[in-house]
């Protein structure tokens, strides 16, 4: 099981790229830390996950 954003996902061996995509994420208005590291956006798709991961989803949003 993968922690994200605190709750528990059976997504071991997917990519971050893959689950993104998956749970509809913008992929252009997001930063992913995956174990206290940010994923640099060209690693989501060779970044795997796997058991006990802990990943942090922020979506950015706009506003005045």
């Amino acid at each position: 099981m993968v922690k994200i954003n605190g709750e528990l996902f059976d997504v071991d061996g997917k990519s971050v790229s893959e689950y993104l995509k998956s749970a509809g994420y913008d992929m252009k208005r997001i930063v992913v830390e995956r174990n206290g590291d940010i994923v640099p956006k060209l690693q989501y798709e060779e970044t795997m996950l796997t058991d006990g991961d802990s990943v942090e989803i922020v979506s950015f949003v706009g506003g005045g």
